[in-house]
């Protein structure tokens, strides 16, 4: 491979300049990664904040451990574009030109992988219950319920925040002239495992074991259709399985560029130096956050109650607690409730609510 120097670094240096004097490479987007960015808050936020409203209806009618996890989610995104997107790539780099007091830049720095941290990791307690539910369903029954879904949300949002003080130290990739430190060698690898290779490992294993349970599952009600014995349908579980390896399969495709480009700055070649890295290191991090405002659509293919439940917003109808009265019948013990997103089954509707006919009724012995 050519090494082609970075002309503007070279020349600076035979002026004289210091180190700290030194300017980053060019950006070779110019002002690509802004429209980008701009366009990317403008439609993520406001999707974002129309998903946590309709997950907030379907939380309070279920009363399923899955929409709280969701939601989780969900605020994480919309802080993640907040403190990333708006305040560190629009504001402190396009506006300001990171010319801004190094201890609000560090503090700022703390906020972003916060938010990263808790965007990534509040779909591992979603995980892990929908493996529950489907590998351990009576498990599930006893140990999946809101207010314990609240109290592992809250401990995941507090790790996030403890994550990421460390990162206060964090040097600006684009900027800084000298070879990374070994304290930049530490949070960079800190970094990948907590955003990419811990998470990532956590969905391919759990993820591994729900296909294969599935798998087992249908092998099992073939050969009872076989028999002519009646299975129950796995149409449900396929739903809630593809929606569950749609949200890991695109962090793991969109993150996976950018824990790429990270570690080739620490050990190869920096981004300050070579061109070509900052120019990686820019489109992967747009790729990365585009995952910010992609799960509104993979929910909507996925799940009709969200469909609906978004339609009901969109038109300002209804609200969480007009399905008061069609809930008596079905008022369970919360810790005994199955999260499932995608609950379309009509049949089953019909058969909880409507009244048992006279002709279906059976005689007293």
């Amino acid at each position: 491979m050519i090494d082609w120097p970075n002309v503007t670094a070279s020349g600076n240096q035979e002026l004289g300049l210091k180190p700290e004097e030194l300017q980053k490479s060019k950006c070779v987007l110019g002002f690509i990664p802004v429209i980008y960015y701009s366009i990317l808050l403008s439609i993520g936020v406001p999707v974002n904040i129309l998903t946590a409203v309709a997950l907030c209806r379907l939380a309070s009618r279920t009363k399923k451990a899955l929409y709280y996890y969701l939601l989780a989610v969900t605020a994480s995104d919309i802080l993640s574009q907040l403190f990333i997107i708006f305040v560190g790539f629009l504001l402190e780099t396009a506006v300001f030109h990171r010319d801004v007091p190094a201890l609000l830049l560090h503090s700022v720095s703390v906020a972003e992988f916060a938010a990263n941290h808790a965007s990534i990791w509040s779909t591992v307690p979603l995980t892990v219950d929908r493996y529950v539910a489907l590998c351990h369903p009576l498990l599930h029954r006893q140990i999946s319920y809101p207010a314990r879904a609240r109290k592992i949300i809250g401990v995941v949002l507090a790790a996030s925040i403890a994550s990421g003080v460390p990162f206060f130290w964090w040097s600006d990739m684009w900027r800084n002239s000298h070879p990374p430190t070994a304290l930049d060698a530490v949070l960079i690898w800190t970094h990948v495992t907590i955003i990419y290779f811990l998470p990532c490992s956590i969905f391919l294993v759990l993820n591994s074991l729900i296909i294969h349970t599935l798998r087992v599952r249908q092998r099992e009600q073939r050969c009872q259709e076989e028999q002519g014995t009646k299975s129950v349908p796995l149409q449900r579980l396929g739903k809630t399985t593809a929606m569950l390896l749609a949200i890991t399969s695109v962090f793991s495709i969109l993150w996976a560029p950018r824990t790429i480009v990270v570690i080739y700055h620490l050990y190869v070649s920096t981004v300050h130096r070579d061109w070509r890295i900052h120019l990686a290191y820019d489109l992967s991090n747009m790729l990365a956050m585009l995952n910010t405002a992609v799960n509104f659509f993979l929910y909507c293919f996925v799940s009709k109650p969200f469909r609906s439940a978004v339609r009901d917003v969109i038109l300002l109808r209804g609200s969480p607690l007009y399905s008061r009265r069609a809930l008596p019948q079905q008022q369970v013990p919360t810790n005994a409730s199955i999260s499932s997103l995608y609950s379309g089954n009509s049949k089953r509707f019909q058969r909880d609510f409507t009244p048992l006919s006279p002709h279906g009724a059976r005689k007293p012995s």
